[in-house]
């Protein structure tokens, strides 16, 4: 019988202290004081090589916002992201694959810990080579606007590949793993990773960026009014889109049948991200017949990443996420 409390064990850098089944849950008090120890990675990896393609006039000034409160877990932000980058995560024993995340921020924002280096650190414990991306938002007047994100995302998995060889993993084990808005960055690269949006910039440009695995957690999935979540929408599209950008923009409209495998995972007490964004995403990958799973969890309410799924259904994730990894080679 599986253990749900196994998988809170090991969490990101120390937030708890087992992964076995049957090992002992950590208190809040515990976790307050385990997140005083990791230390954020110093390897940070530029996305490109000199400024972001259509940065001019952008005038916005890059600002990271703690909002940690005392006693708690570490929690930063980034608005206005002008210069994004790839942290890098190394796994003491590499198992030859690698993982970008995408944390959420519903397009305003870039939240780096809780979805971002705490499930990196969770990963690279189980030996998957991690990249957060700190990528571009689109209210910031980018010359792509709303695909300014999607270049930084094409950009990060092929800057990925093209480090495979010196990190040592496969380049043809490359997942994605997308968190709320970061979950439709995740969803609209895998259903538009050949959507010509930008120009080469160098070798790296030459490579897929198609990612092999997609993992999409309580995405913003769809610009349809009613399912839509208005915030992310809004950041993305404006006020008023039109037709043709809700379409274009909604990746359960634009699935084809060479996307990857596709892991959704959404609670259905979900207040901010209806989970109607998960059901439609998932109807549309069945229908091109791509491998995909999905769990709908009872409780879990939105944004739990690890921290929050403490003696909630949604504490299976990890270990459901890694058995369908590594059943689909990654």
């Amino acid at each position: 019988m599986f253990n749900r409390r196994g998988t809170l064990g090991a969490l990101t850098g120390g937030l708890l202290t087992s992964l076995l089944a049957g090992a002992a849950q950590a208190k809040p008090d515990q976790l307050a004081q385990a997140a005083k120890a990791p230390m954020d990675p110093t390897e940070v990896l530029p996305l490109w090589p000199g400024d972001p393609p259509g940065s001019a006039g952008v005038t916005v000034v890059e600002t990271v916002v703690d909002r940690t409160v005392a006693g708690g877990l570490r929690d930063r932000a980034t608005t206005h992201t002008r210069k994004p980058t790839l942290t890098v995560f190394r796994p003491a024993q590499a198992n030859g694959a690698a993982v970008v995340l995408m944390p959420g921020g519903g397009y305003e924002r870039v939240v780096s810990d809780k979805e971002g280096f705490e499930t990196a650190r969770w990963l690279a414990d189980r030996g998957y080579t991690c990249f957060v991306l700190l990528y571009r938002l689109p209210g910031d007047h980018w010359g792509a606007g709303p695909d300014a994100p999607l270049q930084d995302a094409q950009r990060a998995v092929r800057l990925v590949r093209a480090k495979a060889a010196a990190m040592k993993f496969d380049p043809a084990r490359v997942s994605i793993m997308g968190f709320s808005a970061g979950g439709h960055l995740a969803a609209s690269l895998t259903t538009r990773f050949d959507a010509k949006v930008y120009d080469r910039v160098d070798a790296a440009d030459d490579l897929s960026a198609r990612p092999d695995l997609s993992c999409l957690m309580y995405p913003v999935v769809t610009m349809v009014d009613g399912p839509a979540h208005g915030g992310s929408r809004k950041q993305l599209l404006g006020p008023s889109p039109t037709p043709e950008q809700i379409a274009l923009y909604s990746p359960e409209q634009n699935v084809t049948d060479r996307a990857p495998p596709v892991f959704l995972v959404h609670a259905a007490d979900d207040k901010t991200v209806p989970v109607a964004n998960s059901l439609m995403m998932f109807t549309a990958l069945k229908a091109k017949a791509i491998p995909t799973e999905m769990h709908i969890f009872e409780e879990g309410g939105h944004g739990f990443g690890l921290r929050g799924i403490v003696d909630k259904p949604v504490a299976a994730w990890p270990s459901l996420f890694e058995t369908f990894a590594k059943r689909h080679g990654v």
